[in-house]
């Protein structure tokens, strides 16, 4: 009977695994993790149910690629919505301002729980797809978990609010494939949700994104003897990764754009 006491909790065992791999806050956040890959889910499924109504023709002359797509788009324009407007009121928590690199409060780590949530999701998701969606995708999906996960030691979680505002440019990035689906490639529309698109991918992910990449460089270096050698190994290779993948997608988003106004151009309904 005593034996059956002494025995640890689920919630304890949980902790104890955590704390093993050094994500100590994530005890306390896990299940945020977990429900925001299944809202994930959810809505992929809600979105092959209420896309055919709301946009029949559209939707249903799709093939199953293009409409696996559309359903991932969907999932995209919710969580950058959602993530952008939780995420830039951190920069203002008293707790992560006065300790950049190892602040902690319960609501960012909320926020974080949600981005880890998507960031799985996402990764899970373009692994399995790795034919159709190609290996940029999954690289991106699995380097933003492991960073963002990490920031559950805590670490970093003012600078992290900093990068999920990276996000700033994807409703743009969004709405102009649904342009391209629903027949206004080419509009004035497209045009400047395009111009919109590059106007905040570069200041957001190039300019703001390079800046804070060097702060932290600096400010990591500053106290490099508290910070094991292997994470500032993991989080500058993903460093590098993720922004050589924003200048890579960068330069393809302005030569996808600017292909639509010129050249031989798809017809397209004009606004």
């Amino acid at each position: 009977m005593e034996s059956v006491m002494n025995e640890p909790t689920l919630e304890q065992s949980i902790q104890t695994i955590f704390r093993e791999f050094g994500l100590e806050k994530l005890a306390l956040h896990w299940q945020v993790v977990v429900l925001s890959a299944i809202a994930c889910q959810g809505t992929v499924y809600l979105s092959s149910v209420l896309s055919p109504l709301l946009f029949p023709k559209t939707y249903r002359s799709l093939s199953p690629i293009k409409q696996r797509s559309w359903d991932v788009h969907v999932v995209s324009m919710a969580h950058c919505i959602i993530i952008c407007a939780l995420a830039y009121p951190l920069r203002f928590e008293p707790e992560l301002v006065a300790d950049k690199l190892f602040g902690y409060n319960s609501h960012a780590g909320d926020v974080y729980g949600i981005a880890c949530g998507y960031f799985l999701w996402d990764a899970i998701f373009h692994l399995r797809h790795l034919k159709q969606f190609g290996l940029g995708f999954a690289i991106h999906g699995i380097a933003c978990f492991i960073v963002f996960l990490n920031a559950f030691r805590p670490f970093l979680m003012y600078y992290g609010s900093i990068f999920l505002m990276f996000e700033l440019s994807t409703p743009f990035l969004n709405v102009n494939w649904f342009m391209d689906k629903l027949g206004y490639t080419g509009s004035r529309l497209q045009l400047v949700n395009g111009v919109c698109l590059i106007l905040t991918f570069f200041l957001a992910r190039i300019v703001y994104g390079f800046w804070s990449s060097y702060e932290v460089f600096v400010g990591v270096k500053a106290v490099s003897a508290q910070v094991p050698l292997h994470l500032m190994v993991l989080y500058g290779v993903a460093n590098i990764a993720l922004n050589f993948l924003n200048v890579i997608w960068f330069i393809k988003m302005i030569q996808s754009i600017i292909s639509r106004f010129t050249g031989n151009r798809k017809k397209s309904k004009k606004l």
